[in-house]
């Protein structure tokens, strides 16, 4: 009785070390948990709205237009100009050269200013002085003249405006003569203006207009009775 005990308490150990051993070998699954905190329920980086602002840094970039249109003609800082005849352009400046050739004398002086003095005339009075007055009758570019009288300069520096200014003569008995000089000929050119010789009674007694290059002078004379 006590062997067949014994037996019995040997195989209940047995099976139960087996048990053990086994128990070892298999695993459990145990099914994962979804965390709140997953990496696709929130990213790494946090995201940020599109800026449409295009600056780097605090430096403000250009924008590029999808819609420019592109030169099609290599761009170029010396100026050219494309002739079908290579001398065209020595014909054009010959031309030019000569084209006071084609002007009249009269049309020369116009353009140029006349290069000889220029005398309008005398003129008789019994008045005891004459206001002469002139001014600049073309666009007002700087011209300056001198006044004489009798060879004695009067006004060495004179502006001509787009007004008439002057002054008072005290005619002698006899030849009273009045000179223009053309200093210049201002930006433009030729020294143009415009003068009036007006008596004491204020009668007009001799008007006329210059064209003059620099050194050229305009005359005229009062002959007082």
């Amino acid at each position: 009785m006590k062997l067949y005990f014994s037996f019995f308490i040997l195989l209940l150990f047995s099976l139960s070390t087996y048990g053990q051993i086994d128990s070892k070998r298999k695993s459990i699954a145990i099914p994962a948990v979804k965390s709140k905190d997953s990496v696709d329920a929130s990213p790494l980086l946090p995201s940020r709205p599109i800026n449409n602002n295009t600056s780097i840094n605090n430096i403000n970039t250009p924008k590029v237009s999808k819609n420019l249109d592109m030169p099609k003609k290599e761009f170029s800082m010396f100026p050219t100009e494309e002739f079908g005849n290579p001398g065209e352009l020595y014909h054009k400046r010959l031309n030019k050269s000569l084209d006071h050739l084609k002007l009249s004398k009269e049309e020369l002086e116009l353009k140029n200013g006349s290069t000889t003095d220029q005398y309008f005339g005398d003129f008789k009075s019994k008045a005891k002085f004459v206001n002469v007055v002139y001014r600049d009758h073309g666009y007002v570019d700087g011209d300056i003249i001198q006044v004489l009288v009798n060879d004695d300069v009067i006004h060495a520096r004179v502006f001509l405006t787009g007004g008439f200014k002057g002054f008072k003569l005290d005619l002698q008995p006899g030849f009273n003569k009045i000179d223009f000089l053309a200093l210049n000929q201002g930006e433009s050119g030729p020294n143009t203006a415009e003068f009036r010789v007006v008596d004491d009674q204020g009668s007009l007694i001799s008007s006329n207009r210059w064209n003059l290059s620099t050194g050229v002078k305009a005359t005229i004379i009062v002959v007082k009775e």
